[in-house]
């Protein structure tokens, strides 16, 4: 038992998202904490991917599942209330991984897991092991590859990817995390041409301000978890 919470302390000195300091230059991808203790929801069972995803085949594999799954609207669904946000149609890729994820059930009992007022919050991570299986289960390593799009800035309202984490001269995009901007046109240039802007909240950025203000540690992670789920609002 000494062994483990020796574990456990030095694990939360190491992990979270990027220190206060970098909070303005850049939005990474979260390195996941490892669970300890398993996670006392239930999740309805997911289904089955045909095939894992890597780099070298994300890209054909969702150009296809894109022109098969035309969805281009969800619902963010938390306990302060729900966002709907579009996603863009000339972001083929990113669209068509957030619709495989949902439909993979990938983003229920994940966390808003980075609050920061006035810029953004971030969600699609967690420190469950439900989190860690399933992204073995669909593909631990691929990255999505920078999308122009309309040459979209970041404006109030603005879905974008957290980037890879590593270097990343590419700008490639971790698929399993997003964050919706929340700040003035004036603080975005650093993030513009940067990330990728695959979409916009259609409805409920009075909820996303009320979720950027939510105590958090120096990290920016919210003092208590938010989960969250995702759903298909076209039919």
């Amino acid at each position: 038992m000494k062994n483990i919470l020796i574990i456990v302390a030095i694990l939360s000195l190491f992990v979270g998202c990027e220190d206060s300091k970098k909070r303005t230059t850049e939005i990474k991808e979260t390195i996941l904490k490892k669970e300890l203790i398993p996670n006392s929801k239930t999740e309805k069972k997911e289904l089955k991917p045909k095939i894992k995803l890597t780099n070298e085949n994300a890209v054909s594999f969702l150009t296809e599942f894109g022109e098969e799954n035309l969805e281009n609207n969800i619902r963010v669904i938390t306990p302060y209330g729900n966002i709907d946000i579009e996603l863009f149609k000339d972001t083929p890729i990113h669209r068509a991984n957030i619709i495989y994820l949902v439909k993979q059930k990938y983003f229920n009992n994940t966390f808003l897991h980075r609050v920061v007022p006035n810029f953004i919050i971030q969600a699609g991570s967690s420190d469950l092991k439900s989190t860690f299986k399933k992204r073995a289960r669909i593909g631990n390593h691929y990255r999505l590859p920078y999308e122009k799009g309309n040459s979209r800035i970041h404006t109030y309202g603005s879905i974008s990817g957290a980037k890879e984490y590593r270097k990343n001269p590419d700008k490639m995009t971790s698929p399993f995390e997003f964050f919706i901007y929340l700040g003035s046109n004036t603080s975005n240039k650093h993030l513009n041409g940067n990330y990728t802007v695959f979409g916009k909240v259609t409805k409920g950025m009075d909820i996303v301000e009320i979720l950027s203000d939510l105590p958090a540690d120096e990290q920016d992670w919210p003092l208590n978890n938010i989960y969250i789920s995702v759903e298909i609002l076209d039919q």
